[in-house]
Formats: structure tokens, C-alpha cells, sequence
């Protein structure tokens, strides 16, 4: 009975382990695929997981920071979805390769002409962009996820030094130290595309493969966690059957 019990405690606490960490993963979050270096370009991933069980995800609209314009922004094409690509006059033109540029994306709106994201998938939003900035560590963009029965979910919330984590947290960028191929314009927004485009299917391939490393790792944890927990009640039960043979 008491190895029933202690079997059942831990495993109970295996599946606590799961539950608590199971909302981490239904953030829509942006990835860069390889690096994002600060100066540079980068192709990045908006990944837009599917929360609810009866609903289709069927919109999405990525706000792009006003502090930090990117001068070149250009998301890839996706089959089931159109794009919409909002520009808007800047205060302060931006000075590219020697050209003044006076507006920058915005808004990117991504709009199903299917079904969308169905529940139990996720879906990812890959964008080519930059020139990233070389005075920020990171940039916030704000996304706004619509579904079929019409509920709007706001990913808006910035993350406030040493508070905790919001109910709806805006995707984070974050930006890494700039290499000397990379700083200042080392990558042209041209190059840019065309490595995005010559490797968009190789990039999507490789960040769903990571992704089911990721969840197989945490599988794996989860059942270690209950393993172990599942050791430690047997090593006490059979220390009580030997204390009990020798008295």
C-alpha cells in the first residue's frame, strides 16, 4: 500500500511539472533563425501557437518598434495566408548606404484564406529585416492573434525588470553583439533577401526539427523527474522491508 501511494505522489508531481510548464510554450514569440546581430540583417520567425481547442487561429498582426525603425522588412510567402505590409512616415528619415529613407514597415498583417492555424498545430511567420539597431539589446514587437469564433488575444505586455512574467508578453528580439561581417551594413537588405529566399525552405525545416527536439527534451525530463521520484520511494521501501527482516 505504501509503495502504491508513494508510486502515485510521484508521479502526480511529474505531471504538476508538465501542467506548470506547459504555458510557456503557447506565448507567440519571435526566433531568429541563427543570429541577430546588432547593425545586421537577420531572418526571423514569428512562432504562433494555436491556444484554444475548438478555434482556428486566422490572423495575425505583428507592430513593428517605433523607436527602432527597420529600414527593410520582408516577410516570406506562405501558403494559406495573405500578407499585408503597412508603411509609415518616419520623423526622422533614416540614412541606409548613403540613401535617406522617410518611412518603414509598420505593421505586418498576416490573414488566413483557409482554415489558419488549426488547434493542436503552430504555424511560423518567417520576416527578413534590418538593418537591426547597434544601440538597443533587444526589440519588442507587438502582435495582436485573432481566432475564428472572433476572440482577440493582445501579446502587448512589456516585461518589467524583476517582475514577473505578464499574462500576455509582447515577443522579444533579443539582439547579440555585432560581428565584424555584420556591423555597420555588413549585409546588404539585397543579400539579405536573397539568402532568406534561397533558404526559407531549409530554415523552416530546421526550426521544426528544433522544435521537436525541444519537446522531446522536455518529455524526457518530465518522465526522468518521475523515474527518479519513482527510485527514491522504492530505495525508502525496500530500507523499511530490510529494518524490518533484521529486527
Amino acid at each position: 500500500m505504501k509503495a502504491s501511494r508513494i508510486a502515485a505522489a510521484a508521479a502526480v508531481a511529474g505531471s504538476a511539472v508538465l501542467v506548470l510548464s506547459s504555458p510557456a510554450f503557447a506565448h507567440v514569440s519571435v526566433q531568429p533563425d541563427g543570429t541577430a546581430a546588432k547593425g545586421g540583417y537577420a531572418l526571423v520567425n514569428f512562432r504562433v501557437p494555436n491556444e484554444r481547442d475548438e478555434a482556428s487561429t486566422t490572423k495575425l498582426e505583428v507592430t513593428f518598434p517605433a523607436d527602432h525603425p527597420l529600414a527593410s522588412v520582408m516577410p516570406e510567402k506562405i501558403d494559406g495566408w495573405k500578407i499585408t505590409v503597412t508603411k509609415s512616415k518616419l520623423d526622422k528619415p533614416l540614412e541606409v548606404h548613403g540613401q535617406k529613407i522617410g518611412e518603414a514597415v509598420s505593421k505586418v498583417t498576416w490573414t488566413a484564406d483557409g482554415k489558419g492555424i488549426e488547434p493542436g498545430y503552430v504555424q511560423r511567420f518567417p520576416v527578413s529585416m534590418g538593418a537591426l539597431p547597434d544601440d538597443a539589446d533587444e526589440l519588442v514587437f507587438k502582435a495582436v492573434q485573432t481566432y475564428s469564433n472572433k476572440e482577440v488575444v493582445r501579446w502587448i505586455e512589456v516585461q518589467e525588470d524583476g517582475a514577473e512574467e505578464p499574462e500576455n508578453p509582447a515577443p522579444v528580439l533579443a539582439l547579440s553583439a555585432a560581428s565584424e561581417g555584420d556591423h555597420h551594413g555588413g549585409t546588404t537588405a539585397e543579400d539579405a533577401s536573397d539568402e532568406s529566399s534561397d533558404d526559407v525552405e531549409a530554415a523552416a525545416s530546421t526550426t521544426e526539427a528544433s522544435d521537436g527536439t525541444d519537446t522531446t527534451a522536455r518529455v524526457l525530463g518530465v518522465v526522468g523527474i518521475v523515474v527518479g521520484a519513482a527510485g527514491v520511494a522504492y530505495g525508502v521501501l525496500a530500507g523499511r522491508r530490510r529494518t524490518t527482516t533484521e529486527a
